[in-house]
């Protein structure tokens, strides 16, 4: 499937802002005063984070094409 470089661009802008969101997430989480009670929360988001990270890094391989 081809994507035009806008659309590539559009979509790392997005992943991007989720990614901040996701990292702030997790910090908030550890922060809490009981942060084992959180810790399933805590795992997925740091594993939509790596997924995003690796989409991330697909999407930059593809616009340097």
């Amino acid at each position: 499937m081809e994507f035009s470089k806008e659309e590539l661009s559009e979509a790392k802008r997005q992943l991007d802002s989720t990614l901040h969101k996701l990292r702030e997430v997790v910090k908030t989480l550890q922060a809490k005063e009981n942060p084992e009670r959180y810790k399933a929360q805590i795992t997925l988001a740091k594993r939509r984070i790596r997924a995003f990270e690796i989409a991330n890094t697909f999407i930059l391989r593809a616009l340097e094409q």
